[in-house]
């Protein structure tokens, strides 16, 4: 098949084929001619790179892996996918911990409003309760306060 062929198959552009030709992704590919003749493994090795990114790989990641086609390769995109794993786990762990803390604080701050203390932060951090079941939550403002900056 053609390269544009390849394209539509994969959802992707003969643009990106030729850039993981030449990145070194594809691997050798035939030729009829002047034109590349590609088969089934390639529309899999185009698929497989493509959720490789989808997935937060870059190409300079997956193009200095050696080639699939030996033991050696996959033993190295088996390293690759267990360090991105061990990233990933480590960030839901701090995300984890992140939400903790959170609701601490969501609970800490309801103990105030139920009690209605607009006192010191040593007064409202005093052992939670929950809020009374009398009053309505308060809605989320629509606009930011003045000079507030989102931190993501």
């Amino acid at each position: 098949m053609r390269i544009g062929e390849l394209a539509q198959r994969t959802g992707t552009t003969p643009k990106a084929v030729r850039l993981y030709e030449a990145r070194g992704l594809m691997g050798a590919v035939a030729r009829a001619g002047s034109y590349r003749d590609y088969g089934e493994a390639d529309v899999a090795r185009v698929l497989l790179i493509r959720r490789a990114q989808a997935l937060g790989f870059r190409l300079a990641q997956l193009g200095s892996l050696p080639a699939l086609d030996s033991a050696t390769g996959w033993d190295a995109v088996g390293a690759l996918i267990a360090d991105r794993r061990a990233a990933v786990a480590a960030e839901r762990a701090r995300l984890k911990t992140l939400d903790n803390e959170l609701a601490q604080l969501e609970s800490e701050l309801l103990h105030c409003d139920a009690q209605a203390l607009p006192a010191s932060a040593a007064a409202c951090a005093a052992e939670p309760v929950s809020p009374p079941s009398r009053r309505t939550a308060r809605p989320a403002p629509t606009t930011p306060p003045r000079g507030f900056v989102a931190r993501v």
